[in-house]
């Protein structure tokens, strides 16, 4: 398909730099056979008892570094762990690194360039690698908001628990899987309460998410890869659940993207361990996932590539339409909606 198929209009102003307070205060979007605008917090009545919730645990490391390279300023954002401290990141300015420079990131924490890729990608030898590396960029990174999201250098405090979610346990990402920061524990004890049950699932979001689709049809667009588990026990709870007549309900588009990485064509759902760069459009055919929560994306993105082939291309323009005249907010930090296949 074309990708300007995929385009639509958008006011900056409906793009916030903060999360809604409280986080579930946020707006949701039902798109079903009519649209509905509700709040976060009617998702338990929105969903039927033994409906099952399928989340993403990977957590958000802080990995955007501000460094020098002798007296100029560079900024990474580290997207992809190739083992023994080296990192794939992207620079700004890549085009004036070369192999062989020296990044300095303050404390004696250093790296060096190993290789400059495209499209800005470099690869990184950091100074440490294990526990080490991790707590230099703890002590010195911050969070790798998309670029949309506009801070000073050095980020935001607030942003180390803003871009995080609630189901954040296993360290690896890269990017937020946006559509879980909407969740607490009062939704959590709503939706229990309901008879909806949950699961985790692990994707390590990386930051090629945000990167533009710059091919002028979708079939020569190359997605980034991302590595992902599910569990034995988690594929079972899913197979029982689908199989006991309960719907599945991914919890933005990462779980979606692993639940079908690891589906056979009868839709039953293997354990997985490895990388996935599936890339959904238009004409897919869905195997597991019945509901899909999400934000609203990027135009262009194959991010809205994805919700349509979910929702209908048309659908999904009618209800961000809908959604730009009711000012809903947009992207990372902005609401929801409910798609129904």
């Amino acid at each position: 398909m074309r990708v300007d198929e995929f385009d639509f209009e958008l006011p900056k102003e409906l793009i916030p730099d903060r999360p809604a307070e409280p986080r579930d205060a946020a707006r949701l979007l039902v798109v079903g056979e009519r649209l509905g605008d509700r709040r976060i917090l009617d998702l338990p009545q929105l969903l039927r008892p033994g409906d099952l919730l399928v989340a993403n645990d990977t957590r958000v490391i802080p990995a955007r570094l501000v460094g020098r390279r002798g007296a100029a300023l560079v900024e990474v954002t580290l997207h992809r762990d190739v083992g023994g401290g080296r990192w794939r990141a992207f620079a700004r300015g890549a085009k004036r690194l070369k192999p062989g420079d020296r990044l300095d990131f303050g404390e004696g924490f250093a790296s060096e360039v190993v290789a400059r890729q495209e499209e800005g990608d470099i690869a990184l030898r950091f100074d440490r690698d294990g526990a080490a590396l991790r707590d230099a960029l703890e002590r010195l990174g911050s969070m790798p908001l998309p670029p949309y999201i506009k801070r000073a250098p050095g980020g935001d405090p607030r942003d180390r628990a803003d871009y995080q979610t609630i189901f954040a346990r296993h360290e690896g990402a890269v990017a937020a899987p946006t559509a879980g920061l909407h969740f607490t524990p009062r939704l959590l004890t709503a939706l229990d309460q309901a008879g909806i049950g949950r699961v985790t699932l692990t994707l390590h979001v990386g930051a090629g998410t945000f990167l533009p689709v710059k091919v002028a049809d979708t079939r020569g667009h190359r997605m980034h890869s991302e590595s992902g588990v599910i569990d034995a026990a988690t594929a079972e709870r899913i197979n029982a659940v689908r199989s006991a007549g309960g719907r599945i309900v991914g919890i933005g588009t990462t779980s979606l993207r692993l639940l079908e990485s690891a589906a056979h064509q009868s839709g039953r759902v293997a354990p997985f361990a490895g990388e996935t760069d599936l890339f959904i459009t238009p004409g897919y055919r869905f195997r597991v996932v019945d509901l899909l929560l999400t934000n609203f994306h990027l135009p262009r993105s194959t991010l809205f590539m994805l919700v349509a082939a979910f929702a209908g291309l048309g659908r999904m323009k009618g209800a961000y339409a809908h959604a730009v005249a009711e000012r809903y907010r947009f992207f990372s930090y902005g609401d929801a909606c409910l798609l129904f296949p």
